[in-house]
């Protein structure tokens, strides 16, 4: 079963943050023409093993698809997570290595 997760883009200070339970989780990025550059992932420890990174990296690309923009993905969490699910490939601007 896939969670959705609401989420804030805090563009100040570059990140999508997500409240579990009143704690925070986050996604970094950095932005270029065109691009978001995804650099960091952070579940905290009490919310690991839940599914909740998985669930918040398909918000994030999904967000990034409506806004028309294309992604870097230089969280290994998030490279392998493309990997292992294809149909968001197209979004990458530059191939995974």
């Amino acid at each position: 079963m896939q969670q959705t997760l609401a989420f804030v883009d805090n563009t100040l200070e570059q990140r999508y943050e997500f409240d579990l339970d009143g704690d925070m989780a986050v996604i970094d990025y950095r932005r270029e023409p065109g691009a978001v550059i995804l650099t960091h992932t952070y579940v905290p420890p009490r919310h690991e093993g839940r599914g909740y990174g998985a669930a918040m990296v398909r918000a994030v690309l999904e967000d990034i698809r409506a806004k028309g923009l294309q992604v870097v993905p230089r969280c290994s969490f998030i490279a392998l997570y493309i990997r292992r699910h294809p149909e968001w490939e197209s979004l990458v601007k530059h191939p995974i290595r």
